[in-house]
C-alpha cells in the first residue's frame, strides 16, 4: 500500500471514488437532500482545484490500484473516502495517519468535519468534538456534522 500525490488525470478516478462512497454508504446515514447535498459537493470543479493546489492524494493498493483518496487543507482533512469493497482493510487508516502526520509536521492541531459513518473511527483516533453544524438541504433534509479535532 502507498500513497501519492493526485494529478489532473486522477480526477476522474477521485471522482468515482467519492461517488460511489457517499452513493452506497450515506444514504444508510443520512436522508436523501443531505446525500444530494454531498454529491453535489464533491464535484468535479472542487475537486480540480484540490489537486491543481496539490493537496489531494491518493491510495493505492499492492496491485498498484486506486482504492482512496484524502484532501488536505492547511490543518484540515476533507474527502476522505475509501471505495466501499475496499474498507476494513487499512487503508483508512492508511490516508489517516499520513494526513495527520503532514499536518503535525507544519501544525499543533488537526481539524476535520466528520460524517456519521466516520465519527466513531475519530473518536477511536482521539478526536474531540468542538462544534455541531446542521445545514438544511433538499426536501428540507437535514445534515448534521461534528467539527472535531485532534491535539499534536
Amino acid at each position: 500500500m502507498s500513497i501519492k500525490q493526485a494529478v489532473s488525470p486522477d480526477l476522474e478516478t477521485i471522482k468515482n471514488i467519492s461517488t460511489v462512497t457517499i452513493s452506497e454508504i450515506y444514504p444508510h446515514y443520512y436522508p436523501k437532500g443531505a446525500v444530494e447535498f454531498f454529491l453535489k459537493h464533491h464535484n468535479k470543479d472542487n475537486i480540480l482545484k484540490d489537486i491543481e493546489n496539490k493537496c489531494c492524494f491518493l491510495c493505492l493498493d499492492a496491485l498498484q490500484n486506486i482504492v482512496g483518496t484524502v484532501t488536505i487543507k492547511g490543518n484540515e482533512i476533507s474527502r476522505l473516502f475509501v471505495l466501499p469493497p475496499c474498507q476494513r482493510m487499512g487503508y483508512g487508516t492508511e490516508l489517516l495517519d499520513f494526513a495527520e502526520k503532514t499536518i503535525f509536521n507544519q501544525y499543533s492541531k488537526v481539524i476535520i468535519d466528520a460524517s456519521l459513518p466516520a465519527k466513531n473511527i475519530y473518536l477511536k483516533r482521539g478526536f474531540k468534538d468542538k462544534d455541531f453544524n446542521i445545514i438544511c438541504t433538499k426536501n428540507n433534509d437535514f445534515l448534521c456534522y461534528d467539527i472535531m479535532e485532534k491535539q499534536l
